[in-house]
């Protein structure tokens, strides 16, 4: 029929998202690539397909980095960078109760302070939140885990690496976050070493019964 133009199949089509931050389209994100993904690994953790198939938003649960510092003022962090709803930023003031004056980005077990980013001896707690939720498919940097999420911190390692007495605060920091009404859903935990402490084990009871769960890197040591 000289009226039709062209024919075609009507696809069914679904929503999609490819990562375009140059970490993930580079091949340097390993752990984030699938068996289905371009590039593939079928040893990585699926992120990349379970993007595909639109699962990019986390933004209604809080996840705790138990770590050094992150720089949350980072422009692939700053958007999901979690403040605390019970302080009051600036006043000097314990607003909500917990013990920490000005916690807004989370507290500083190492420095007793509310500076949870201090310099660049920060980076590795930066890399964890990063791994975590990075900002996805905004052209820059690298794709977290989960693209839009809530990041806070509880920073117990320094320089010289931290105490199991500060991991147990930091630990009960989140767990009685999610007492007070922080919808906390999990800490990240990417730190080892030392011996066996029948103190951190009753911290991570302690978060496991409040619903929190504890994620440990297992490896290096």
């Amino acid at each position: 029929d000289p009226a039709i133009e062209y024919a075609e199949p009507n696809w069914i089509v679904k929503s999609l998202a490819q990562s375009n931050d140059p970490g993930y389209t580079q091949g340097d994100l390993w752990g984030m690539y699938g068996a289905n993904t371009t590039p593939a690994n079928e040893y990585g953790s699926g992120a990349g397909t379970a993007w595909a198939n639109g699962k990019t938003n986390c933004s209604s649960v809080v996840v705790g980095v138990i770590d050094e510092g992150y720089m949350y003022a980072h422009p692939d962090l700053a958007a999901n960078a979690y403040k605390n709803p019970g302080e009051v930023a600036g006043n000097g003031r314990d607003d909500d109760a917990n013990g920490y004056v000005d916690d807004i980005y989370g507290w500083d077990f190492d420095g007793r302070n509310n500076t949870v980013f201090d310099s660049v001896d920060d980076d590795h707690g930066t890399h964890v939140a990063g791994t975590i939720g990075a900002v996805g498919g905004n052209g820059i940097g690298v794709a977290g885990v989960c693209w839009n999420i809530k990041l806070m911190n509880a920073k117990f390692l320094g320089r010289r690496g931290g105490t199991s007495a500060n991991a147990i605060k930091a630990i009960d920091y989140f767990t009685n976050l999610k007492l007070a009404g922080v919808n906390v859903v999990a800490t990240n935990n990417s730190w080892g070493g030392g011996g066996f402490s029948q103190g951190v084990q009753d911290a991570i009871a302690r978060a496991n019964n409040a619903g929190v769960l504890f994620v440990a890197a297992a490896g290096n040591s």
